[in-house]
């Protein structure tokens, strides 16, 4: 505490804010790391230190930290019309026109006849669709349907019943969850990690596939609802998946009436060199999640896509009700839609997607570079997203002690650098830029993590930090 200023911004965070995803015991002695502002791909705390945004904040910024269209549309909207909501048939202007833009953008079979619901961000979102998932079921009298299959270091969101989907344990551990009765878990499908020595890509994703049905046969298809996935696992280490994967999971849905939820919250909007990762990696949704570079966080924002078929049943049966009873007194919020609305106009006519896949070759041939490291047993990733796994024994693939946070150490050594990533789990470190960012901006990217994982190999091998 001696080193941070009595009444600093710093010293009023430690008195006053609990912060997520931090100790907070460790918190009072070190203090925040305050960003006060921001342009283009740069961030600068209030010491006024200027850094690279390698995360986009958390996958979310997808145009930078200036720009002023997306601050013009909000400010448009203030001064008309601060607040309404959707309740009870209510609607106003930029959620019309939003939600009409999205159902043109939607992958198929979406956009024949998409509908969508609005949140308030990602986590909302997909246990605004676990719940639309039951609803549809008992709409079509199927009540002990309802079981949901997702995958090992997913990550869905952190209200109560999203937790249970993100099967990481540091989202878990205190909080008593999971409840196991209604959420499964399979494999994670990393070939690096949950491949068996030999094994090909086609091979890993038969035994994955093969996996599934052997779940959904022993718990009962009339009980399984729904199989959740991120395209690409985004906080779970940045796990692509293997050539066919979801192409040959697809035939068991439609065998066993299961619904695809495609969680496109990270992928969304060009993260990885199309407008979906559910085009991507095949994936044909029933129904699709979505929220962070909706907005390019500008403002708080989600949604979940239903297809026509399950649009359908709900409404029936919301008829039969009298009334569809969920929602958000802040979902649809005209200042957030008119701000997601701007975002996807900039998206068109700056031609962002078209940018991406010019310098996500750049980008992916860096970070293939920095994975012939030493240290590096794994570099791995698509479009403008990717991650390096830390490891021991590159030969042998053998992991760090996890309590020696070797990742963590690398994301030091990035920030003396000036350089913003993120560590996750299985000592990997998560890389994901600004959609924005050029290839001049990628080298220095790259310039500067390279110097941070020599930076801590350089002190492995001269014995001043422990490896085990």
């Amino acid at each position: 505490m001696s080193a941070i200023a009595p009444n600093s911004l710093a010293a009023r965070d430690i008195a006053y804010a609990l912060h997520p995803y931090t100790d907070p015991r460790q918190h009072e002695e070190k203090g925040p790391l305050v960003i006060t502002e921001g342009h283009g791909i740069w961030v600068r705390d209030s010491e006024g230190r200027e850094y690279i945004e390698g995360l986009a904040g958390l996958w979310c910024t997808s145009l930078g930290f200036s720009e002023k269209r997306l601050v013009e549309a909000a400010r448009r909207q203030l001064d008309r019309l601060p607040y309404t909501h959707l309740f009870a048939g209510r609607s106003s202007e930029p959620v019309i026109e939003l939600a009409e833009s999205l159902a043109r953008l939607a992958p198929e079979p979406l956009r024949q006849r998409c509908r969508v619901f609005f949140t308030n961000s990602g986590s909302e979102a997909v246990d605004t669709a676990i719940k639309l998932v039951w609803y549809y079921n008992n709409a079509r009298g199927l009540p002990e349907k309802k079981r949901i299959i997702g995958r090992r270091r997913a990550y869905h969101g952190v209200t109560v019943a999203a937790s249970h989907l993100t099967a990481l344990d540091y989202t878990r551990a205190g909080f008593d969850l999971p409840m196991r009765h209604l959420f499964f878990e399979l494999t994670t499908p990393s070939l690096y990690r949950d491949g068996f020595p030999g094994e090909s890509e086609e091979a890993f994703a038969d035994r994955l596939a093969h996996e599934f049905e052997t779940l959904v046969r022993a718990l009962g298809p009339e009980t399984v609802a729904a199989f959740i996935a991120e395209p690409v696992i985004g906080a779970g280490g940045v796990v692509v998946p293997p050539a066919g994967y979801f192409t040959k999971i697809r035939p068991l849905l439609e065998k066993y009436d299961i619904l695809m939820i495609a969680d496109e919250v990270i992928c969304g909007f060009g993260r990885t060199g199309n407008w979906w990762g559910s085009e991507t990696f095949d994936i044909r949704p029933d129904l699709m999640t979505i929220a962070k570079q909706l907005s390019s966080a500008y403002q708080p924002i989600g949604a979940v896509l239903l297809s026509q078929p399950v649009y359908e049943a709900i409404a029936d049966y919301a008829h039969r009700l009298g009334n569809f009873g969920t929602g958000y007194t802040y979902g649809g919020h005209p200042v957030a839609a008119a701000v997601a609305l701007e975002t996807l106009r900039i998206y068109e006519q700056d031609r962002i997607l078209d940018h991406v896949r010019t310098v996500a070759p750049h980008f992916q041939e860096r970070l293939m570079a920095l994975g012939q490291h030493p240290l590096v047993g794994e570099a791995r990733g698509v479009g403008l997203i990717g991650a390096i796994e830390l490891v021991q024994n590159k030969a042998a693939r053998t992991p760090f002690d996890p309590a020696l946070r070797m990742n963590a150490r690398v994301v030091a050594k990035a920030m003396e650098r000036g350089l913003i990533v993120r560590p996750l789990v299985c000592d990997t470190i998560g890389i994901c830029p600004p959609l924005i960012i050029s290839a001049a901006e990628i080298d220095l990217l790259f310039d500067r993590l390279e110097g941070a994982v020599e930076a801590v190999w350089q002190e492995l091998s001269a014995g001043t930090a422990p490896c085990s």
